[in-house]
This record gives C-alpha cells, sequence and structure tokens, in this order.
C-alpha cells in the first residue's frame, strides 16, 4: 500500500483530498489543530474503508512535524502540504498589515511546509515519492488586501520550483484549488455569501489524477487538470 502525509485535513480541501486519496488505496497520515474536527473525520474516513492514522497538532511546531513523519512508520509516497492560514482578516492593505501577522503567515504557509518536507525527503526520495503544495492564484496576481496571504503562497511556490530542480528523483507539484466553499475562504469575506463557490470534493479528481498519473514537476491549475475520459 501507498502512503500520503495529508496536512490540515480535518475539514476543506484537506479532508476532501484525504477521503479522495483514501479511495484511490493510499493509507492515510493526517493531521490538524483541532483534535476533535481531526478525530470526526478520521472516523468518516475510516468509514469509508480507509486506513487513517491521526496526529493532532501544529505544523508550526518542531516536535509534531517529527511525529508525523514518525507515524508514517518508515514508508512515504506523497506528502500533501495543505495546512496554512489565511492571516490576518477582514484582509487588510500591506500598509496596514499588523508584522506579527504576517510573520506568522509565513510561518504556517512557507516554514512549515519547507520543514516538514526536508524532514519527509528521505522516506520520499526512497520511494520516489511525492510533493504536493497547495497554493492560490494569489500567489500571481495582484488582488488588493491579499498581500500577506499572496507573498507567503508565492514564497511557497518558489520553493517547490527550486526543489523540483534539485530533487529529481522527487515528483513536486504547486497546485492551485482555485476558489472553494471553505472555513478560510469564508474569512477572507466575512458576512458575505460565498454559497457560490465550488465545493472541496469537485476539484478532487483533478488532484487524484496529477497524483496517481505522476504529472511531471511543476504548477497546476485544478481547473486544467479535469481526468480524461474517453
Amino acid at each position: 500500500m501507498s502512503t500520503a502525509l495529508i496536512t490540515g485535513a480535518s475539514r476543506g480541501l484537506g479532508r476532501a483530498l484525504a477521503a479522495g486519496l483514501g479511495r484511490a488505496g493510499f493509507d492515510l497520515v493526517i493531521d490538524a489543530r483541532d483534535a476533535a474536527a481531526l478525530d470526526a473525520g478520521a472516523g468518516a474516513l475510516r468509514a469509508a474503508g480507509a486506513t487513517v492514522t491521526a496526529v493532532p497538532g501544529d505544523v508550526t511546531d518542531p516536535a509534531h512535524r517529527a511525529a508525523l513523519i514518525a507515524a508514517c512508520a518508515g514508508r512515504l509516497d506523497l506528502l500533501v502540504n495543505n495546512a496554512g492560514t489565511l492571516g490576518a482578516s477582514p484582509l487588510p492593505a500591506l500598509a496596514d498589515y499588523p508584522a506579527d501577522e504576517l510573520r506568522a503567515a509565513f510561518e504556517a504557509n512557507v516554514i512549515a511546509p519547507i520543514a516538514l518536507t526536508q524532514l519527509a525527503l528521505p522516506l520520499l526520495r526512497a520511494s520516489g515519492g511525492a510533493v504536493l503544495n497547495i497554493t492560490s492564484d494569489a500567489a500571481v496576481e495582484a488582488y488588493a488586501g491579499w498581500g500577506g496571504y499572496g507573498a507567503a503562497k508565492a514564497a511557497l511556490e518558489q520553493a517547490s520550483n527550486v526543489l523540483a530542480a534539485e530533487e529529481l528523483g522527487v515528483r513536486v507539484w504547486w497546485a492551485d484549488p482555485g476558489d472553494l466553499r471553505t472555513d478560510m475562504h469564508q474569512l477572507a469575506f466575512p458576512g458575505e455569501d460565498i454559497s457560490d463557490r465550488p465545493e472541496p470534493a469537485s476539484v478532487v479528481p483533478a488532484f487524484v489524477r496529477l497524483v496517481t498519473e505522476r504529472l511531471p514537476s511543476g504548477r497546476y491549475r485544478a481547473a486544467h487538470l479535469a481526468p480524461v475520459t474517453s
């Protein structure tokens, strides 16, 4: 069996990806900061037939990152760096962005996934595995108010790009799921109705195609990855 480690998997895109990868035959190691939500998510995944190890904690904590790698028990085929933070909400202009909140956004969205990837690389090299970093169009487009989050995702994209050039035996993907109906997206638009955004499950087939077909390392958009049908 292949093993996938998915961070931020208690809700939203992370939980949907875990369900899709479980259906694709992966054993799952999942985490989230909210232990109760993680336990509920793990229960639903097990009820659907997946083998799941749930490790509650915060990916910005070095001890938690080490615990996640230990939970893989010597085998890892796919690391999905999905956990992250929007940063300050409501979204402030860069001129007003609190430095402490900007620093925290970079810690969660850049430093933590890079540090977890560093720990995972020995296992991924051994399996010829892959890293999937979840990014955003805010990394490449200039949206007012999105400077903190966008700058952090842009940094993650460039780190992914460099990692792909350095680790030729490991696939490295940075993929934009598009706007989705998630708690994080709601935080970006407090008080607004975001029910017109698609559910996270809608993009899972695109990501499963990326993983199972082992497409070349690079940047992808879920909208361009619809599974090929005959």
